[in-house]
């Protein structure tokens, strides 16, 4: 989640690390405590789903296809047809269960959504039992195995992290495990346990964004940040999707899934479910945006000292307003992926366009995508405003910390010695060769980023003065 720089930010000064730790710790001991009140105890009520029909491991040794028998004439008076294919009978050679290591014989499998078998297919067989006579059973074939190849997707996965992030994608891997331990401890039992969605997708949030964010990112002013950022924006995600359901009325059961587990679950309250998918939703773009805003101040503030608090945060929200408009798109197409079922059901609706908008099922996608977008866009002025404001801080307190190092260490001209060339812990030597660099860079332009002694007063003809703005230099 969001970007990396491999030079490191220079050393935060005491005073700054004071009211981080100060305003961090607190939020930390309370996100904690929270998740102890909101911790779920028991396992909540029981769902009767009978008995779990007994599945193994098997493979295809042998596929037979045959010609489908005709169907009776249906009661509407339609003529006999064919039943829908492919018939036939598929051999198993069963791997688990009191059959293993024999050769079973299955019907192919038929019906919407019914896997395609072939010769050495490694599947998985269901064995149905006859209630009548419980000594007569048969065997199904369910799906395909899928064990093997999402292992060999997997550690592709880490691989490529890992190989392409060194220790910081080892991090980032951490931090994703991190992230499911939280969610399949905490928010999902407890919401299935009957607490509020709410405020258990929040406090699980934060406890995600905390564990996520220095482990990834390091215990650093910048991360520090970005944190405040990302909690800010998703306390305000949190209260605009609260006043988007209420008056769009939203009631959680737009969706089959919503409504499927209604029906096992009357429990759980499903518009609170709904906002805690909008937050959940939100976290991880939101740390994208806050790590990349903090970590571009950081790198004005290092390749221009002298822009001023103000200079870095419009220069560095430029950069914020680009990648917003690159998310939000991201967003929409994330959401219209994840219902594209449903978006087809309903272009091939006959009601009205304003209709469809306004229902149920299309209502909620467009509340999900409009609260997460808000909450993106404060995402950035906030977490910009809060890195200026400690960049300049921090530049100001180490530059104070120097030039009085510099004063004490170095003789002036009462002493005998020179004045220096520029009050920089490294010496008219380190500003010099700066100078030199950026002139070879720039075409003679050394001093319109950093002034020194034999720097122009004026910028030179045709080209926009520092203080004028930071689009020129950037």
């Amino acid at each position: 989640m969001g970007a990396d720089h491999n030079r490191p930010a220079p050393p935060t000064p005491p005073r700054v690390r004071r009211v981080l730790v100060a305003t961090v710790v607190p939020l930390f001991v309370l996100t904690v405590i929270a998740a102890v009140v909101l911790w779920p105890r028991g396992g909540g009520p029981e769902v009767d789903g009978g008995s779990p029909v007994p599945r193994y491991h098997g493979t295809v040794t042998r596929v037979i296809t045959e010609e489908c028998p005709p169907q009776p004439e249906t009661p509407e008076g339609g003529g006999p047809g064919v039943a829908d294919g492919p018939c036939g009978t598929v051999t198993v050679r069963v791997e688990q269960g009191p059959d293993a290591g024999q050769q079973v014989e299955t019907p192919i499998p038929t019906g919407p959504g019914a896997p395609t078998v072939a010769v050495d297919d490694r599947i998985v067989l269901v064995k149905l039992t006859d209630p009548a006579d419980p000594a007569a059973s048969a065997y199904n074939i369910a799906e395909h195995q899928r064990g093997a190849p999402l292992i060999w997707l997997a550690v592709v996965f880490a691989l490529a992290i890992v190989a392409f992030g060194r220790w910081r994608g080892v991090a980032a891997l951490a931090g994703l495990a991190a992230t499911f331990a939280i969610l399949l401890t905490f928010v999902l039992p407890g919401i299935g346990a009957g607490g509020s969605p709410l405020p258990i997708a929040v406090v699980g949030s934060a406890l995600i964004m905390f564990v996520v964010l220095y482990l990834t990112h390091g215990v650093t002013a910048q991360t520090s940040v970005a944190v405040l950022g990302t909690l800010g924006s998703l306390v305000l995600t949190g209260l605009l999707g609260t006043l988007a359901t209420a008056a769009t009325h939203l009631t959680g059961y737009g969706s089959e899934d919503a409504t499927t587990l209604s029906m096992f679950r009357g429990d759980v309250d499903l518009h609170g479910l709904l906002l805690a998918g909008i937050i959940i939703g939100s976290l991880g773009v939101l740390d994208d945006v806050t790590v990349t805003q903090a970590a571009t101040v950081t790198e004005l503030a290092h390749a221009n000292p002298g822009l001023s608090r103000l200079q870095l945060y419009r220069a560095a929200t430029r950069v914020g307003r680009a990648h917003i408009a690159s998310t939000v798109n991201t967003i929409v197409l994330a959401y219209a992926g994840a219902s594209l079922p449903l978006l087809l059901l309903l272009t091939a609706d006959s009601r009205p366009v304003t209709e469809i908008l306004t229902s149920e099922f299309l209502a909620q996608e467009i509340v999900r995508s409009a609260v997460a977008t808000l909450g993106l866009i404060a995402a950035v002025p906030l977490t910009t405003g809060l890195a200026a404001v400690v960049t300049a801080a921090g530049r100001t307190a180490a530059g104070h910390a120097a030039e009085g190092h510099t004063a004490a260490s170095r003789p002036g001209p009462a002493d005998g010695g020179d004045v220096p060339a520029a009050r920089t812990p490294g010496g008219g030597r380190r500003t010099a060769d700066r100078n030199l660099a950026l002139e070879a860079l720039g075409g003679g332009r050394a001093a319109e980023g950093f002034p020194d002694d034999h720097a122009p007063t004026h910028p030179p003809a045709g080209r926009p003065h520092r203080e004028g703005g930071t689009d020129t230099a950037w």
